[in-house]
This record gives structure tokens, C-alpha cells and sequence, in this order.
């Protein structure tokens, strides 16, 4: 069960419903037993119609691919586990900008529900996308009637994209502080940062219960790209936030060590907080509109020497 929801959960707002995309997900279950390297050039064939150069990248979506294969950086796997990050951001820029965490685990049972201070959210250290906003007590208890703990700990993105960084992190559950701005979810900042320098900001919105997605340079001015297949591009124009340069400063210091990294920002008014580093955006299976900006983007992106 776990296996086919997966594709939702790191593609969230496309269509999971379609005969196309169902093709496809049985396609990669026949693909499965393969070794990384042609596995992963089978499924992004089956996505984006094209081989990819997975030696001698050129466009972003291969440089994805790229650091799937060859890139085994040991800190990797501290960066995409979720509880395990939160050192290293305190350490770079310190605990302010982490999000408080109540509990980690791996059993429901375990928590004492006393010491949690609602409201929080409770999500896996090691999947994006997936979690559940606790309110009230009443939420607790549904929580505890329908525990999706073991189906959200079974999620291999080591398997199932082939993520190595994935395959080191401790699989856990995480009870954190839910973050709060004018009595809602603040928006979510993904900063793109390559070779330590913040390229652009893209901006996932919602207004009606409709999603939408702009996308913004360092200077905060509207860049003409999106991925056509998640949420449409937003038809306003979204104010520069209060702390971009807070923004910069502290994307740039996050990625200063690394070649890429997307540092993910909530912004509560007062404040900015980490919620997450992310090193294979989308599996690196997203579209491009105009296409030519994969090539423009991965252009930004000088890779390390071969680590492997």
C-alpha cells in the first residue's frame, strides 16, 4: 500500500488518478529489479520522453540523476533526514531558525500526549509531503484510531527513486511545533542554492482551496518558469517578503559547503524557520515550461569530482 501511495507523496498536486500515470507506475514495478544506473534512465524516460545523460549531465533534471548515482557524500544523509538536520542547521545558523521538536519515535504508543503542547504536526523524518496537522485533542484521537506510523515508515525513497541519501537515515516519526502566521500555515520558500549562492525562490501558495506556484529571483523578480505539471503559476504578483534578505543569508549559509541544495523556508512574520534540505527535488523527475530552462538552471550547477 505504502509502495503505490509513494508517488503522491513526492509529487503531491499532480494527477494520480489518470490511466497515463497508472501505466507508468506499473511500468516501474517492472523495472524495480534493476540495478540503479538503468533504472533510473527507464523512469525518467517514462516521464519526461527523453534518455537522460546520467555520466555527462547537462540540464538540472540530469544532475539529479547524477548525484543519485555517483554522489555519496557522507553528510547526505544527515541533510535529508528531518530530526537529524536540525544540529546541523542550529549549528550553521543557528537554533532559532529550527522548528521545536516534542517527540521522535517510532511508536504511537510511546508518546506521552500530556507533554505535547498543541498544536503540532506529526510527519515521518524521512519523506516529504506527508503528515497530519493535530489541532485538538479530537485530532489526537482519530491519530490514534487510524496510526499511520508503520505505512509511513515503510516509504523507501532509496528504493523507490533510488535516493541513496535516504538508505542512511534512521527511520522515525517526528511531533513538532506547528508554525503560525496571521492564523494559518505560513507559505513555504524553497530556496534553489548552487555552489553556495542563491539562484531563485519559488513560492507555493493556496487562495480559494486552489494551489499555485510563482517563482522569483534572489532580487525578488518574477522568473518566467514553472513546472507545468504541479500547480498552475500564480496570476498575481506575490509582495517581497519582509526578511528576503534574511532569506539569502541564511539559504547561502546552509549551502555553502554543497554543489546544490534546496533550503526550505517558513516565514511566521518574525521569523524564519528550516523546514526542511532537500537534494533530489522532485527525484529530478519535474518538469520545465519553457523547457530550455532545465538546461539554464543546470547550467548554474558545477558538480563535484566523482565520489564514487
Amino acid at each position: 500500500m505504502a509502495e503505490e501511495q509513494k508517488e503522491s507523496f513526492i509529487r503531491a498536486g499532480y494527477d494520480q488518478n489518470s490511466f497515463r500515470y497508472l501505466m507508468k507506475r506499473i511500468f516501474w514495478r517492472l523495472i524495480a529489479p534493476l540495478p540503479d544506473k538503468l533504472y533510473i534512465q527507464l523512469k525518467f524516460w517514462s516521464i519526461k520522453g527523453e534518455w537522460p545523460d546520467v555520466d555527462q549531465p547537462k540540464t538540472f533534471s540530469e544532475k539529479v540523476q547524477y548525484r543519485k548515482i555517483h554522489d555519496r557524500n557522507p553528510l547526505y544523509g544527515k541533510l535529508v533526514d528531518k530530526l537529524a538536520v536540525k544540529d546541523y542547521v542550529a549549528e550553521k545558523v543557528g537554533a532559532q531558525h529550527v522548528i521545536p521538536t516534542f517527540w521522535a519515535g517510532t511508536k504511537l504508543s510511546d508518546v506521552d500526549w500530556s507533554t505535547i503542547p498543541l498544536p503540532v504536526v506529526i510527519k515521518p523524518n524521512h519523506a516529504s509531503g506527508l503528515g497530519e496537522f493535530l489541532y485538538t485533542p479530537e485530532d489526537v484521537e482519530a491519530l490514534k484510531r487510524n496510526d499511520p506510523c508503520a505505512e509511513w515508515l515503510s516509504i523507501d525513497h532509496a528504493r523507490y527513486n533510488r535516493e541513496w541519501a535516504y538508505s542512511q537515515v534512521d527511520r522515525k516519526v517526528v511531533i513538532e511545533q506547528m508554525l503560525n502566521k496571521d492564523g494559518g500555515i505560513p507559505w513555504d520558500y524553497r530556496c534553489f542554492v548552487f555552489n553556495g549562492r542563491l539562484s531563485y525562490i519559488m513560492i507555493d501558495t493556496r487562495t480559494d482551496n486552489q494551489g499555485y506556484s510563482a517563482t522569483y529571483s534572489r532580487d525578488w523578480e518574477r522568473l518566467p518558469f514553472h513546472d507545468p505539471d504541479y500547480y498552475p503559476p500564480y496570476p498575481h504578483e506575490i509582495p517581497r517578503p519582509q526578511l528576503l534578505e534574511m532569506m539569502v543569508s541564511l539559504s547561502e549559509a546552509l549551502g555553502r559547503d554543497l554543489d546544490f541544495v534546496r533550503v526550505d523556508l517558513f516565514d511566521t512574520g518574525d521569523n524564519l524557520y528550516v523546514g526542511e534540505l532537500t537534494l533530489y527535488p522532485g527525484g529530478g523527475f519535474e518538469a520545465f515550461e519553457p523547457p530550455e530552462y532545465d538546461r539554464l538552471v543546470g547550467d548554474k550547477w558545477a558538480l563535484p569530482a566523482r565520489r564514487s
